[in-house]
């Protein structure tokens, strides 16, 4: 799975930071306050944010495993880590960073995720984590991934799965035509078969709960002002896009929905995040 390019995940990278709900942060914190080290499997990593935002509340030393299909974004991850850390040298698997007192081991994997054992015992995983993925996933997928951290009693925490709420200020008609189609494209496929789209944290709760899981969950939500112009700009010609795939015989109405929307005041992009131990 891909289709991500490095530029959009910069983009929206502090708008993610900054959403994750700090409250089931501090829960996964206090989860690993004991720990004097920890190993990580990052799923869909990208240009590894999601270590970037989570390192800093772990244990002070770290393994991290980035897995992700985009061999190009791995090499980004790679360099922007780099850019991140205080230090950086490379080893036999990767990179060793250095941020404030944290060490933090990182090593990289291309593979597809829907081949790849999910069970990770390989790499001796004590968290699986995931940031903005499991609204791309199937059900059948997911239970996979959940059936395969169960067997080895696995803490999974996943951020900013999208919930299917999104609101634009000052609303008009359109909006509600546009979210429908953009929200039905959502359930399409992503690489893992029918995606969960907005469905994604109920389907992943409901999945841990069944296989003995604890389920601690928030809502996550990415609220845009005048200061994330670039961003809403970028969705809505996302949004108007999707819409157009749907019914392609709005595709005249939707890019003037999507040229007007870019001057929003305020949007709403509802995420989830949800935080399992057993």
């Amino acid at each position: 799975m891909s289709g991500f390019d490095a530029g959009w995940l910069a983009l929206r990278e502090p708008v993610d930071h900054a959403s994750r709900h700090t409250g089931l942060a501090a829960h996964v914190r206090d989860h690993f306050a004991e720990h004097s080290s920890l190993a990580v499997v990052d799923l869909g990593c990208g240009t590894g944010s999601n270590l970037r935002a989570l390192a800093p509340s772990l244990p002070l030393r770290q393994r991290w495993h980035l897995i992700d299909g985009d061999i190009d974004l791995l090499a980004v991850a790679r360099q922007c880590l780099a850019d991140w850390a205080d230090s950086a040298n490379a080893t036999p698997t990767g990179i060793e960073l250095r941020k404030d007192a944290h060490r933090i081991n990182v090593s990289f994997e291309c593979a597809d995720l829907m081949i790849r054992d999910l069970y990770f015992a390989d790499i001796g995983a004590e968290l699986v984590t995931a940031a903005a993925l499991f609204d791309l996933v199937s059900k059948d997928w997911l239970e996979r991934l959940v059936a395969g951290a169960a067997r080895r009693r696995i803490p999974l925490y996943s951020v900013l799965n999208y919930d299917g709420i999104a609101r634009w200020r000052p609303s008009v008609p359109l909006d509600a035509r546009v979210i429908a189609a953009f929200n039905r494209h959502q359930r399409g496929d992503k690489g893992f078969g029918p995606a969960l789209g907005p469905m994604a944290g109920a389907a992943f709760a409901e999945s841990l709960s069944q296989h003995g899981y604890a389920v601690d969950s928030a809502d996550s939500p990415w609220e845009l002002a005048e200061q994330d112009a670039e961003l809403i700009a970028r969705l809505a010609d996302g949004f108007a896009q999707a819409a157009t795939e749907i019914e392609p015989e709005g595709r005249d109405v939707f890019a003037e929905w999507a040229l007007m929307r870019t001057e929003a005041a305020q949007v709403t992009i509802g995420h989830r995040d949800i935080f399992a131990t057993m």
